[in-house]
């Protein structure tokens, strides 16, 4: 019997299997399938790659501005894809899972096909046993990190429709494209396949698109989106079906609900995008005496299941389904299970953010959220303001701070525009230090770069605060608006004669 079963080899899975061996517990891994999970094998590595390509697109219509000459590129969609999965493969030969985890001193049972709990302390694995026959693993503690997987809707012909697993087995470029589900992964395919030039109708029950980010990301991209040709449908009643009305060309009619009636729309491709429910039906967790609600293992903020010697990290716990949550999930499940630290989780402070165009990001609370709880002050400074996003040509977006008025604090920051997802790093980072807002003002961004963007946001807000620092050369700067850059402290005799 094993001290510790790791089920899933995701970044969950391979967090927890090496933070249990570093806690010196005997470790077996099971991975069902590919060391990886998600994550590597077909989603946040292939579709940043996409991403990747979308933006190569975009930025060759810039030559002309730069004075640069020659054609537009052509997308070669199954190129795009190829490119895609020798990514994911280059990325597995970089972390070479496998060998770091039994370099570690972890079992690793990957290919295991289904796992299957057939009492509290034992999993049957379906070709964990030599020439791929069933095997059985016993162990006194359990952490579970199976994923999740793309919702599939019951509506009539719903058999049409692909989810972004489908993504790497098409054979070519739709000429037009529906997607259901404007959410993270919604917005990020509606804005890759705009890139390549297919035409996009993205649609969504909700009454705005990304409707778990702050308002103003959702409209702002939602604005950007428009102008780049997307068709924008929000609070649509369901989808009421799918035909195929061309078995030839394969065309599509897509049926949906609108406050205006039922109304149809002609597609070469439907995509779904509708939730991410947890790989809990094959686990057989009734066995176990493990409790699952809406598709999700239920877990305390210990990451303890229902049954006291089995925890979960990770998609499975339908709390925060993102890869850095994962690993921050599976270390701790991993040092509740070993050690019983009973250390509680916290995700407050986890940066986060789509590779659409314009990039968004965000990080702590919604102004909505921040204003129904704190006396805030919100600061918002747009791209245009930013020599880079002049020099760029990318003056697109904005980076709004929200700050708590006691403590000066920042509660959450929200960012549209140009390697957002990278800027947001350097908030989440001051967030987690407790830095006031007035020290973030006072760092000496490089210049010219986009995430100088957060120190002009910083200033404006310490402005309104009425706080200042040693270096009073931006407080004077900020309020005449005169340039990005700040006087330098040499300069403070000249600025306070201005």
């Amino acid at each position: 019997m094993s001290e510790l079963v790791v089920i899933g080899g995701g970044p969950a899975g391979v967090t927890a299997a090496l933070r249990a061996r570093e806690l010196g517990a005997e470790v077996v891994l099971i991975e069902r399938d590919k060391l990886g999970g998600t994550c590597t094998n077909d989603g946040c590595v292939p579709t940043r790659a996409l991403a990747k390509a979308a933006r190569l697109v975009r930025d060759a219509e810039q030559f002309a501005d730069y004075g640069l000459r020659g054609p537009a590129p052509r997308v070669d969609f199954s190129g795009v894809l190829l490119s895609a999965r020798r990514v994911v493969e280059e990325v597995h030969d970089k972390k070479r899972l496998r060998d770091r985890l039994e370099a570690a001193g972890v079992e690793v049972l990957d290919g295991a096909g289904d796992v299957r709990f057939v009492d509290p302390h034992t999993v049957r694995l379906e070709n964990g046993g030599p020439g791929g026959t069933e095997a059985e693993v016993r162990g006194d503690r359990f952490v579970i990190c199976v994923g999740g997987h793309a919702r599939r809707l019951g509506f009539p012909g719903s058999e049409h429709a692909l989810t972004h697993s489908d993504v790497w087995d098409m054979e070519s470029l739709p000429e037009s494209v529906a997607i259901i589900g404007a959410a993270a992964t919604g917005c990020q395919l509606a804005s890759v396949f705009a890139a390549f030039g297919s035409r996009v109708r993205l649609l969504d029950l909700a009454p705005r698109i990304l409707p778990g980010e702050d308002e103003d990301v959702s409209r702002v991209v939602g604005e950007s989106f428009e102008r780049r040709g997307i068709q924008i449908e929000t609070g649509i009643g369901g989808v009421n079906g799918i035909e195929r009305v061309s078995e030839v060309s394969g065309g599509l009619l897509l049926r949906y609900d609108t406050q205006n009636g039922e109304r149809e729309a002609g597609v070469d491709a439907v995509m779904l995008s509708v939730g991410w429910p947890g790989n809990v039906d094959a686990l057989g967790l009734e066995a176990a005496g493990v409790a699952t609600d809406k598709g999700h293992i239920v877990v305390d903020d210990t990451l303890q299941t229902s049954v006291p010697h089995i925890f979960a990290a990770g998609d499975i716990t339908g709390r925060v389904m993102l890869v850095q949550s994962a690993t921050y999930e599976g270390s701790l499940a991993a040092e509740q299970a070993v050690l019983g630290a009973e250390g509680a989780q916290s995700h407050e402070i986890v940066p986060h953010g789509g590779f659409t165009d314009p990039e968004y990001a965000s990080v702590g609370l919604t102004e909505e959220a921040a204003r129904a709880g704190h006396d805030c002050v919100v600061s918002s400074v747009p791209y245009a303001d930013l020599d880079r996003g002049v020099i760029d040509g990318h003056q697109e977006g904005f980076c709004k701070l929200i700050v708590d008025r006691d403590s000066r604090r920042i509660l959450g920051a929200h960012i549209v525009g140009e390697q957002a997802v990278e800027v947001v790093q350097l908030v989440a980072t001051a967030m987690r230090g407790g830095m006031p807002v007035e020290e973030i003002a006072d760092i000496e961004l490089a210049y010219p770069t986009f995430t100088a963007i957060v120190g002009l946001a910083a200033r404006r807000a310490a402005r309104e605060l009425g706080v200042t620092t040693a270096y009073r050369g931006w407080s004077l700067q900020s309020q005449l608006g005169v340039a990005e850059w700040e006087l330098g402290k040499d300069h403070d005799k000249t600025a306070a004669v201005l």
